[in-house]
């Protein structure tokens, strides 16, 4: 409660703050003076800082309700480590392939490989623990994978907010039954180095949030999903956090209004699809076994410790390099010297 607490109200203020100019950008680091005297900056992002966040309480998440399952630290690390070193250079690699451009993420392909990869590793998992443990479901431990990405992406959505991409649609354009609805929730992005300006030419243009929508859609199947699991039905809350999340991404692309490539479908789309009869055959044929009570207390002990915080900050740190470094934007930075104040 105290996280869904917390993360709708980060919500609340986000979606006033974030389209504003002033947050697209932490820092700006000198890199390269020039002859004038000033220097070429590589400018640091919210964007960064935010998919740092939302990494680090998917991961927080994660590590808690597995080890209120049963798991121990090594397992844990074992299947959170496997899935971060596949999803963080799928959502480059994809975004690449689908769209021809080197400087871009894509959530979506991240959470496609995620997807296909989670039962295979999950039953890797199961097969390393101690033959003297008892063994939860294995749709148990996907149920704490789905509902840890639906909590990630939501958070994460905040960034795209911060960067002005993912951005939907103006709302001139919207559907008419949506517009009466769109009149005071709208985002309104201000900054020529906002993605839906220097893009889609629609800096000052009131869009479709779809970036909001999105972020407080998959916080509530999140939410949904652990209750169904606390609840002792872990297959439901699987299939929840999947069909809860793939979805709403199939749907709310009809409403954006950055390039998803060619077709009626995008190719992000169709993988969304495609994971849905996968997470239901998931469902019908990996191994069943009796759901254990979940040990909150035990999961806490697991985190609480000099080690697993170690390893969380430097995770943190990680991606806020991989995502927080700007590419396709730069800076100019200028010292000078206060005389009046020496």
């Amino acid at each position: 409660m105290g996280l869904a607490t917390a993360s709708f109200a980060l919500c609340a203020w986000a979606f006033r703050a974030l389209p504003r100019e002033e947050w697209q950008f932490v820092a700006a680091l000198p890199t390269d003076k020039r002859d004038d005297g000033s220097w070429s900056g590589r400018n640091l992002t919210y964007y960064g800082v935010f998919t740092a966040n939302a990494y680090l309480v998917a991961a927080v998440l994660a590590l808690l309700l597995l080890g209120a399952l049963g798991l121990g630290r090594p397992q844990i690390l074992i299947l959170t480590g496997l899935l971060l070193v596949l999803c963080i250079p799928a959502a480059s690699l994809l975004a690449r392939w689908v769209e021809g451009k080197a400087n871009t993420l894509t959530v979506g392909g991240a959470a496609f490989v995620g997807m296909l990869a989670a039962p295979w590793l999950v039953l890797l998992v199961l097969h390393l623990m101690p033959e003297a443990t008892t063994q939860p479901p294995a749709t148990a431990l996907l149920a704490v994978i789905g509902i840890a990405y639906a909590f990630g992406e939501g958070l994460g959505r905040l960034a795209c907010i911060s960067f002005g991409c993912c951005y939907g649609a103006p709302i001139a354009g919207a559907p008419s039954w949506l517009r009466p609805w769109l009149g005071r929730c709208h985002f309104v992005f201000r900054g020529a180095t906002r993605k839906s300006s220097y893009a889609s030419d629609l800096e000052g243009v009131p869009l479709i949030p779809i970036q909001g929508i999105t972020a407080l859609f998959y916080l509530c199947s999140g939410l949904a999903a652990a209750a169904l699991l606390f609840a002792g039905r872990p297959a439901a809350a699987f299939l929840l956090a999947v069909f809860g999340t793939q979805g709403w991404r199939v749907a709310s692309e009809w409403l954006r209004a950055d390039e998803r490539g060619r077709g009626r479908l995008s190719a992000y789309q169709w993988m969304a699809l495609a994971t849905l009869p996968y997470a239901v055959l998931c469902c019908l044929f990996l191994p069943a076994a009796p759901l254990p009570a979940l040990d909150l207390a035990r999961g806490a002990g697991l985190l609480w410790s000099p080690g697993t915080i170690l390893v969380l900050q430097g995770l943190w740190f990680a991606i806020f390099l991989h995502t927080g470094r700007s590419r396709v934007t730069g800076s100019t930075v200028a010292f000078h010297v206060h005389h009046e104040c020496i």
